[in-house]
This record gives C-alpha cells, sequence and structure tokens, in this order.
C-alpha cells in the first residue's frame, strides 16, 4: 500500500459563517493530497497530462466526523491501497491540529486517453513507481 501525508491550512473563504470548512471544501483537500502523493511518488499530475492521460473523478465519498476551523492546519493522510489497472482508489484522512480524526473519505479515478477520450490502462512510468509498494 502507498501512504503519503501532506498539509493545508484552512483559509477564511473555505469555511462558512461559523467558521467551520465548507463541506464541498473537502473535495479540494483531497484533490491537494493525491497532487502531493503523486508529486511524492515522482510523478506530478502534468507530466500524466503530458504524456497524454488525464485522471477524471468517478466516484467521490465523504464522511464528516467533527468539523476543520478557520487558521487551522490540517494534515491529510492518503493511501493508495491497491494497485492501479484502468481505476485508481484514493483513500483519505484528515486530522486537526490536535491529531483528531475528523474526516474520512475516498474517490475513485479514470485514467483516460487524452485523444481518444477512453479508458487506458494507468501509464507504465506510473506502475513501475507504485510496482514496491505492492509487492506482496
Amino acid at each position: 500500500m502507498f501512504e503519503s501525508t501532506t498539509q493545508v491550512r484552512v483559509r477564511y473563504g473555505e469555511t462558512d459563517q461559523m467558521g467551520y470548512v465548507y463541506y464541498g471544501n473537502y473535495a479540494m483537500y483531497y484533490e491537494v493530497g493525491r497532487v502531493e502523493s503523486l508529486r511524492s511518488l515522482g510523478l506530478s499530475y502534468k507530466e500524466l497530462e503530458d504524456m497524454g492521460v488525464m485522471m477524471p473523478v468517478l466516484e467521490h465519498r465523504s464522511k464528516y466526523i467533527a468539523p476543520g476551523k478557520y487558521d487551522e492546519l490540517l494534515t491529510i493522510k492518503v493511501k493508495i491501497p491497491s494497485l492501479p489497472g484502468v481505476r485508481i482508489r484514493f483513500e483519505y484522512e484528515i486530522y486537526n491540529e490536535q491529531d483528531k480524526l475528523i474526516n474520512i473519505g475516498e474517490t475513485t479515478l479514470v485514467f483516460v486517453d487524452m485523444q481518444s477520450n477512453k479508458p487506458c490502462r494507468m501509464p507504465e512510468v506510473m506502475e513501475k513507481l507504485l510496482a514496491p509498494y505492492f509487492n506482496d
């Protein structure tokens, strides 16, 4: 299993009148986690797109446990629990500054060939980078 961690600080514009993170912004935090997890692996979204592969979101789930608050530094833990094929699943845990779990989620994305606009297998370069994490 591949795991990574990144952090984001909650900005004022990401909160509602109560000073809590607006629920829709968790999808953005998931994206930050995904992008940075791939970057830590050694491959950026931009490089994937330059190879002619995009990764649209197919499914999104989120469970809100406690509110994130304005100016908190949130920790986003990202896992890729299984070696991807045509689809890739990411799991997320978001923690507040007190290391309290405030949100869990999951997204499934699909690899799409940008020329044909059809699903395709994960690029070989990405498979080589992920393979060591799944040698069970």
